[in-house]
């Protein structure tokens, strides 16, 4: 710790000692949401009568602080542990309500249970803290696709003209444009980014004042309508009660949705990710065709070697996404009974997926997308040494003439181009008249 004192209590400490892992701590975002629901409960709470105003004005002053960063590394428990996060929230209240009575002067004790956690349970508290996260981090990854896509188009319309070999199969084609190629992307990462923002509904409706169960056990009914008053205002999202409560606390099903579509966008994102690395292979045994920025040296013994390093991170992004997503599963059909026991296995999937697919739409945006160059003359060159023309002279001349053409450019190793001039078929002007009307659709 690099603060002497410790403003955590006695359950915090049961858990380091239950749950000592080497993995990553609870992410600073779910905890600062905990912090702001218990705000929101604070001032329920007073104005229900059920806590005084002294006790409520030094435990919103200490949620305010910790929010702000001040207590940062009083949340160091592993994201893992079991009970639901019953340790994560447990350490929440304790430092709270330590704080709390400390900015009293020691007037007004504070407790972590009786006073922090008045008309609340681990059960509603956690989840609807994960929701509210997600929610901030789902619109920080739309925005990362939304630039990703801008980016696409401004280097789609920059080579809108330049054509090149279109193939399937990952074998010559039609000819096509790096403009529609480039076009086409933006396309998929704006349909994902659509799909992402289509959930939010769902994650707006919270299991708040369902405490243990989610039949409001402990919890006045002029407590919760309160609680939603005031978590909008400290939120500045529209969060609502959802129809059911129990449903909500029982099953993680919405975060298994938002997680099948961040695997969806992630493949989706992988994909183009792969196909950027194919086209930039070589650069004089492979394709070619783009050409990426040398970031750092590729090898510690081939000189002068460049590797694609940011679509290679991409593609194990999706990897982790996947496997993340699998867990979340897996997590949430273990629900038993009345509560979704996993529930840490469930908050680390959804948080650690959201934030890292973020990072790396933006490390794919700014350090390979918006700086990747195409070669004109590799993309017409490879393209001319296929027949891949030959589908655009097919309406005029047919497809049986077309095909004979095809085939002794094959044969006599001679352009498609070659072929139809010397059978004087088209003359070399009309030939590329063809092909760039073509390429200016």
């Amino acid at each position: 710790m690099s603060r002497k004192k410790q403003y955590f209590g006695k359950e915090t400490k049961k858990a380091f000692h239950n749950f000592p892992l080497s993995i990553s701590s609870a992410p600073l975002e779910h905890i600062y949401a905990v912090v702001e629901i218990k705000k929101a409960a604070a001032l329920a709470n007073k104005d229900g009568g059920y806590l005084s105003p002294e006790r409520t004005e030094h435990i919103v002053e200490a949620c305010d602080e910790i929010i702000s960063g001040a207590f940062d590394d009083q949340f160091t428990l592993p994201v893992i542990q079991g009970g639901a996060g019953t340790s994560i929230h447990m350490n929440v209240n304790e430092v709270i309500a330590t704080r709390a009575t400390e900015l009293s002067g020691g007037a007004c004790a504070v407790h972590p249970n009786d006073h922090v956690n008045m008309h609340q349970s681990t059960n509603d508290v956690m989840p609807s803290a994960l929701r509210i996260c997600s929610i901030r981090l789902l619109k920080e990854l739309v925005d990362e696709l939304r630039s990703l896509s801008s980016t696409m188009k401004k280097q789609a319309k920059k080579y809108s003209k330049t054509i090149k070999l279109g193939r399937t199969h990952t074998q010559d084609a039609v000819p096509i444009t790096v403009g529609q190629e480039f076009t086409s992307y933006a396309f998929i990462i704006d349909r994902n980014g659509k799909k992402l923002k289509e959930v939010l509904p769902y994650l707006y409706e919270l299991n708040m004042g369902g405490t243990a169960v989610g039949n409001s056990i402990n919890a006045p009914a002029l407590f919760v309508k309160g609680f939603y008053h005031h978590l909008e205002t400290i939120t500045n999202l529209p969060m609502k009660k959802a129809g059911n409560l129990m449903s909500l606390t029982s099953s993680a099903a919405d975060f298994v949705h938002i997680c099948g579509l961040l695997v969806m966008t992630a493949a989706d994102i992988s994909k183009i990710a792969n196909d950027i690395r194919f086209l930039s292979s070589g650069p004089k045994g492979g394709i070619g065709e783009i050409v990426l920025e040398e970031l750092q040296a590729g090898s510690s013994i081939m000189p002068g070697k460049v590797n694609p390093i940011i679509p290679e991170l991409v593609n194990q992004l999706y990897y982790l996404v996947l496997g993340r997503y699998v867990a979340l599963v897996q997590a949430t059909e273990h629900a038993h009974l009345e509560l979704d026991i996993m529930f840490p296995t469930i908050a680390e999937a959804v948080l650690t997926s959201l934030k890292t697919l973020a990072e790396g739409v933006l490390l794919f945006n700014t350090k390979c997308f918006a700086t990747l160059q195409v070669n004109k003359n590799r993309s017409r060159e490879l393209l001319d040494k296929t027949t891949a023309f030959a589908t655009l002279f097919t309406p005029t001349y047919g497809y049986d003439t077309v095909s004979r053409c095809v085939h002794e450019a094959i044969q006599k190793g001679k352009t498609f181009k070659q072929v139809m001039i010397e059978e004087k078929i088209v003359s070399a002007k009309e030939f590329e008249r063809v092909v760039s009307a073509y390429s200016h659709k």
